[in-house]
């Protein structure tokens, strides 16, 4: 009856760790309601389409065990019994708590802890300012990215590339590393749209047959951790056969030759043996490569779960290289446009207030930071007071066992600002209430494409919640720093500066705007006007450990991990948990379609549609075990056991198997999650949490 009832839409940007970062119209309900979330049809990258988990937003704003009071521990660590507190008494005791133990310690005995929960500025990198002017301890924020940006500045010195918008001009994409159907859905977009209208051939190349996999025209299935070796052997066909670029090689590249001779032992059988893909295989994709000038390959971040990831990824982007590729328009290789915007959050950050000399802990190894590893700690304290913010580390993490033991120490107080009870909030001394990007202002930046948008406050939060901003600044107030730069403005102040000094006006003018486009021209995208580093060439032969990158260590970490082993030229190097005699298979703990890391695992429609936790294993290695569909089974290795149920699954290679989204520790028959199995050793050479590169022995459960 009511249909003539024109819907109100608001407009905002997904807040969520994804390339995409879609330009999102949502249904407002009401001054705090919600109802169905829409990708921008009118935003030329997101066009329309957004994934369900997204799109089913009300199910998690508006869930009934939303956090909505502070609670403040009443018994035990873990054990559940927790008392509730007014804002004010939270805060007070969180200040006095960070102060106790700077008397005792230092202040570096206090670690501000945090990532990508939400990919806002404001809400996400704030907590830096109050970091910075307090004189707390580093944070080296390594679990995403590190890998894979690192190889890809190995070769093209940049962080950017040709407009994801021009998948759609190709007439061969190539998706690598990235279950984009899963992760990042408008690479679909695109990519099927150049199907659709060009003919294009869609190739994939992953661990297994994933839900992007099936869309392709060609999959293209590798053990982990060997794709530069079908690389090398692509890039050794299409020199063999006359299909490498020489003009463009000679112009645009540091030593083509000394490739070329390199890669001459690097066959498609020597490949073949490495990645387990027939010969035939390798040689058509090569073929197709070398005969379609407009190949685009979209490399994603994949190539950072595998601790040789950066050479694969290096290895990867070389072939574009060597094809001459990047002179097209609809070809080239692209991973992230996150070095184009160029803002300046030093304001924001507390970046000036930055004391050098004070320790940096890498945050994918929480684990041994928390246990008191002499190696992790850097020469420093004992880390004895945390504040966590937009990640749940008790989950997420490697070496779980490790993490939570630190967590449970005594002598630790830890603060967790959430939106539901966690693992990791389960495990704090305090919890605070935190809003949702609907209920706060913010700005976001896209990595996977090239917007820089807007998320204004679009709904009133329920009672209680309290964004990030204020918890900063309130705690600010009470250790005595809220006198500092940076201090004392608003989230739109902010805002306002980081957009003044890009000269993209404020936030007033941008909420008309929605978003801005900052795609570099075609020239410099596609490096025509020459690569990033000072000679303007692409780099076949890396500099390993002199190459800046934007997730480089800090100077006072050094180069990280066995870098010694790293190759001169593109190659497979076993760099990884190679399989053997007592642990035989490969684990990747690949993104579940339904989940995001830790988050959407509370949404009922999330859940129903994951399962349980399940193994895929392929049924003649489930045969092996005496295991059928659905049976217990149990993996496991040198830290630790899980229990998971089996699926079998032939869309992956012998001796591999895949367990798929980060379930609650809870959801698990021993209430301890997958990630008990993944190494937080840091790998070579900026570090990284290879979570995809385990080594694992398998036997039915008892």
């Amino acid at each position: 009856m009511n249909s003539h009832i024109k819907l109100r839409l608001g407009h905002s940007a997904c807040p969520h760790d994804c390339p995409s970062t879609c330009a999102l119209d949502v249904e407002l309900l009401g001054p705090d309601r919600i109802g169905r979330i829409h990708g921008s049809k009118e935003n030329s990258y997101t066009a329309g389409v957004v994934c369900a988990k997204v799109a089913r937003y009300a199910d998690r704003i508006h869930h009934p065990d939303r956090l909505l009071k502070p609670l403040v521990r009443a018994g035990a660590k873990g054990d559940g019994n927790w008392k509730e507190a007014s804002w004010e008494a939270a805060l007070d005791l969180v200040a006095q708590k960070f102060d106790a133990a700077e008397a005792k310690y230092g202040s570096e005995t206090v670690w501000p802890y945090f990532y990508a929960g939400t990919m806002g500025l404001v809400q996400r990198d704030g907590i830096e300012r109050l970091r910075h002017a307090k004189k707390y301890s580093g944070f080296f924020g390594s679990i995403c990215t590190n890998l894979a940006w690192t190889g890809w500045m190995m070769g093209a010195g940049a962080l950017r590339g040709p407009d994801p918008r021009e998948m759609a001009k190709s007439d061969c994409v190539v998706i690598w590393g990235t279950n984009a159907v899963v992760t990042q859905v408008n690479v679909m977009t695109h990519a099927i749209k150049a199907r659709k209208e060009r003919g294009a051939k869609i190739v994939v190349i992953d661990v297994y047959e994933n839900a992007t996999m099936k869309q392709a025209d060609i999959g293209l299935i590798v053990k982990p951790g060997t794709d530069a070796a079908l690389a090398c052997a692509v890039m050794h066909v299409l020199f063999k056969e006359g299909m490498a670029d020489w003009p463009y090689l000679e112009k645009y590249t540091d030593d083509p030759k000394g490739l070329e001779a390199h890669l001459a032992t690097r066959t498609p059988e020597w490949a073949s043996a490495v990645t387990g893909l027939p010969v035939e295989e390798i040689v058509a994709f090569a073929r197709l490569v070398g005969t379609t000038k407009r190949t685009y390959f979209r490399l994603g971040y994949g190539f950072s779960r595998q601790r040789n990831g950066s050479v694969n990824m290096h290895a990867a982007s070389c072939i574009a290289a060597v094809a001459g590729n990047w002179q097209y328009e609809g070809g080239g290789a692209f991973h992230s446009n996150s070095g184009i915007y160029k803002l300046n959050t030093e304001l924001l950050e507390g970046t000036r207030l930055r004391d050098r000399s004070i320790r940096y802990l890498d945050h994918s190894r929480i684990g041994p930071v928390l246990t008191g590893a002499e190696d992790a700690l850097y020469g420093g304290p004992p880390v004895t007071a945390m504040l966590i913010q937009n990640t749940n580390p008790a989950n997420v993490a490697p070496e779980q066992r490790l993490v939570k033991r630190g967590m449970l120490r005594d002598d630790l107080f830890m603060c967790v600002h959430e939106q539901f009870m966690t693992d990791t909030a389960q495990l704090a001394d305090v919890v605070l209430p935190a809003t949702m990007f609907l209920e706060h202002d913010d700005i976001y930046k896209g990595g996977g494409n090239q917007h820089l948008t807007l998320g204004p406050k679009l709904v009133d939060p329920p009672p209680g919640p309290r964004t990030n901003h204020f918890v900063i600044e309130e705690l600010a107030k009470r250790l005595g720093v809220a006198d500092r730069p940076g201090f004392g403005m608003t989230e739109r102040e902010h805002i306002d500066v980081i957009l003044s000094k890009r000269g993209l006006g404020t936030f007033a003018t941008f909420k008309e705007e929605k978003w801005t486009d900052l795609q570099p021209a075609f020239e410099e995208a596609h490096f025509l006007n020459g690569f990033g580093h000072a000679d303007r060439k692409f780099r076949f032969k890396p500099d390993w450990t002199g190459q800046s990158a934007p997730n480089r260590p800090p100077r006072s970490m050094g180069v990280l991990g066995p870098y010694q082993r790293l190759p001169e030229f593109p190659d497979h190097v076993d760099l990884i948990e190679v399989a053997d005699e007592e642990h035989p298979f490969r684990l990747a703990t690949s993104p579940a379609r339904n989940f995001l890391n830790s988050s959407f695992t509370e949404t009922p429609v999330s859940k129903a549609r994951e399962g349980r936790p399940q193994l895929l294993i392929h049924s003649q290695d489930a045969a092996m075990f005496g295991l059928s569909d659905g049976d217990r089974v149990e993996i496991g290795n040198r830290r630790g056991e899980v229990v998971l149920h089996a699926k079998l699954f032939d869309g992956v290679r012998r001796g591999v198997v895949i367990a798929e989204g980060i379930w609650p520790n809870g959801a698990h028959e021993r209430g301890e999650g997958i990630n008990v199995l993944t190494g937080s050793d840091a790998p070579a050479p900026y570090g990284g949490d290879p979570v995809h590169d385990n080594k694992v022995w398998i036997r039915a459960a008892a």
